[in-house]
């Protein structure tokens, strides 16, 4: 498997919207577990094995936010950059499992831009994270040896994991376009 990232230029119209997680789905697992989309609007902590099952986890963070300033990613832009100006939404994806590993999906309804799946880039894009959500073990994310993530080559708007969990987890911080249904709004 490699890593693939794309980039697609895309028309902004002026509008209140959000990009979100539409779905998700296991493909291969070793043991029972399936995607679960968290509701932000009730708090929960992330991050330090409070979770400990077989699932899949994602939530949506800030939406349609215009970086002031250039923004690194691991996976994604071939430069590793997110120029200053550019709009982002913000998605939380992760595992946290005792001892499993998985081969997944997570869909979103706007083209993947970047990744952060290094702990040095988490930790960078944190003013995107605003929500009622508790991040702990702030130093332990990102993806762990072994682990892969890529962008779809003919889906854009598609995320695969390949994974195992292991303590803490496995947690990456997702850039997406603006939303594209809202553009239909």
């Amino acid at each position: 498997m490699r890593l693939i990232g794309y980039c697609l230029a895309f028309s902004f119209w002026a509008g209140a919207a959000q990009a979100t997680i539409t779905g998700g789905g296991i493909v291969q697992q070793d043991a029972d577990g399936e995607f679960v989309k968290l509701d932000t609007a009730t708090p929960f902590t992330v991050g330090e094995d409070n979770f400990n099952t077989d699932n899949l986890y994602g939530f949506d963070e800030n939406q349609n936010i215009v970086l002031e300033a250039p923004l690194r990613v691991d996976i994604g832009d071939p430069d590793g950059i997110l120029p200053a100006g550019t709009e982002v939404a913000s998605h939380y994806v992760f595992f946290d499992s005792y001892d499993s590993e998985h081969i997944g999906f997570v869909d979103f309804d706007a083209p993947i831009l970047g990744i952060a799946a290094s702990e040095q880039t988490m930790a960078a894009s944190d003013f995107l994270a605003n929500t009622s959500v508790t991040y702990v073990s702030k130093r332990l994310r990102g993806l762990e040896r072994g682990d892969l993530v890529w962008i779809d080559k003919d889906d854009p708007a598609r995320l695969w994991v390949f994974w195992a969990g292991w303590s803490p987890g496995d947690y990456i911080r997702v850039f997406t376009e603006r939303s594209v249904t809202a553009l239909m709004m």
